[in-house]
C-alpha cells in the first residue's frame, strides 16, 4: 500500500501526492543538482570563449618602439621614423631620420650645394619641387606637397636605397616661400625641419649669372642645349663666352632688393633650427661642409660634386659694359664686388 502525503490544498479540493523515501528524494535532488551544475558549467565555458575571441579580435599589433640612446634628448623632436605608403622601409625602420630644407635665391650655388648632400651615402635632396606652381597654389597644396617629401614617398633621381639618415629639398624663395611663410615656418617647427639657408654673399656675380642663364635658356650655346649647370671645362668655357651688360639704371636698386629679401627671409625663419652659409665660403673654407654635416647629425663623409663653375677669374672679364659698373659702384657700398673671386 502506497502512502501518500497532503501537499497543499485549494478549496475544498485536496491534491496529494505519493510519500516517497528519503533515499529517493535525496537522489532525485543530488540528480537535480548535477544537472543544473553542468548546465551552468557549459553556460560559463560559453560565456568565456566568447570573452577570449572579442578580446583577440580587438588586439592591435603594436610596432617595437625605437629607442635610441646614444641621443642628446634636445634632438629627439628631430628624429622622424617615417612610415611611407609607397614602400616598406624593412630594417630601416628604425633608423632615424632628419627633415631638412635648403632656403636659396637662384644661381647662388644652391644646385652645386644640393649635389655635394646627395654625394652623402645617406642622404636625399630631392632638388626644386615647388617649381611647379600647382604645387605651391596655397597653404594646404604646400603641406600636401611637403608630408609626401617627408614620409619619403617622393621619389626622384636622389633617393636611396641605403638607410637615409637626413631627406629634404631644396626651396626657392620665390617659389611660394614668402608669401606663405607663417604656416611654412608652423609646419617646420611642429614636425622638426632644419632649415639650411644659403645665400651668396657678391650679389654682383648672382647677377652676372642669372643673366647669362636666362640668356642661354634661348640661345642654346651648348649644342642647341641649355643647362643651368655644366660638369666640363669645356661646356663651362662655352657659356662664359657670353658677357652680359648690366643694366646701370636699375642696378643699386636690384643689389638692394636682394639684400632685402635675404633680411626679410632670415628674419622670418628665425624661430626655426636653422645654419647659415655662404656660397663663397663653402668655396674657400672646407671645414663648412663638416659644419652642415654636424648640423643635420650625419656620418661624416668626404662630400664630392662633378659641377664645374662657369664664371671664374675676376668679373671684369665677364661684363661687358665693365667700366660703366665700376664707375657706378665706386664709393658706394657695393664696391667690395667689384673685386672679391667669387
Amino acid at each position: 500500500m502506497v502512502e501518500e502525503i497532503c501537499l497543499f490544498t485549494k478549496g475544498d479540493i485536496i491534491i496529494k501526492a505519493p510519500k516517497k523515501s528519503p533515499v529517493l528524494l535525496r537522489t532525485i535532488v543530488l540528480v537535480f543538482v548535477m544537472v543544473c551544475g553542468v548546465y551552468i558549467c557549459s553556460i560559463c565555458l560559453k560565456q568565456t570563449n566568447s570573452s577570449t575571441k572579442t578580446k583577440f579580435s580587438n588586439i592591435e599589433v603594436v610596432e617595437r618602439h625605437c629607442h635610441v640612446y646614444d641621443i642628446d634628448r634636445s634632438q629627439t623632436p628631430y628624429l622622424h621614423y617615417p612610415k611611407p605608403k609607397t614602400f616598406h622601409r624593412a630594417e630601416c625602420s628604425c633608423n632615424p631620420v632628419r627633415l631638412f630644407a635648403i632656403l636659396s635665391m637662384q644661381r647662388s650655388g644652391s644646385g652645386w650645394f644640393e649635389t655635394l648632400l646627395n654625394s652623402h651615402i645617406n642622404v636625399s635632396s630631392n632638388g626644386e619641387i615647388f617649381l611647379f606652381k600647382e604645387r605651391r597654389e596655397n597653404a594646404s597644396s604646400i603641406t600636401e606637397t611637403l608630408d609626401r617629401v617627408y614620409n619619403l614617398d617622393w621619389f626622384t633621381s636622389a633617393s636611396k636605397n641605403q638607410c637615409s639618415a637626413a631627406v629634404g629639398f631644396k626651396w626657392m624663395l620665390n617659389q611660394g616661400l614668402m608669401e606663405h611663410h607663417r604656416e611654412i615656418v608652423q609646419y617646420f617647427n611642429d614636425r622638426g625641419v632644419s632649415v639650411i639657408f644659403l645665400f651668396r654673399r657678391n650679389l654682383l656675380r648672382r647677377m652676372v649669372s642669372m643673366i647669362a642663364n636666362s640668356y642661354d635658356r634661348y640661345a642654346k650655346l651648348l649644342n642647341g642645349t641649355h643647362k643651368s649647370h655644366v660638369h666640363s671645362p669645356e661646356e663651362a668655357e662655352t657659356l662664359s663666352r657670353y658677357k652680359p651688360k648690366i643694366n646701370l639704371t636699375s642696378l643699386m636698386t636690384d643689389l638692394k632688393q636682394m639684400e632685402v629679401t635675404v633680411a626679410k627671409t632670415l628674419e622670418h625663419f628665425q624661430s626655426t633650427r636653422h645654419i647659415i652659409l655662404y656660397y663663397e665660403d663653402l668655396v674657400k673654407n672646407g671645414t663648412k661642409l663638416a659644419d652642415v654635416q654636424e648640423f643635420l647629425k650625419l656620418p661624416r663623409m668626404e662630400l664630392t660634386s662633378r659641377q664645374v663653375k662657369i664664371h671664374k677669374g675676376p668679373l671684369s672679364e665677364h661684363i661687358k659694359n665693365w667700366d660703366d659698373v665700376n664707375k657706378t659702384l665706386k664709393g658706394t657700398d657695393y664696391e667690395r664686388f667689384l673685386y672679391a673671386d667669387y
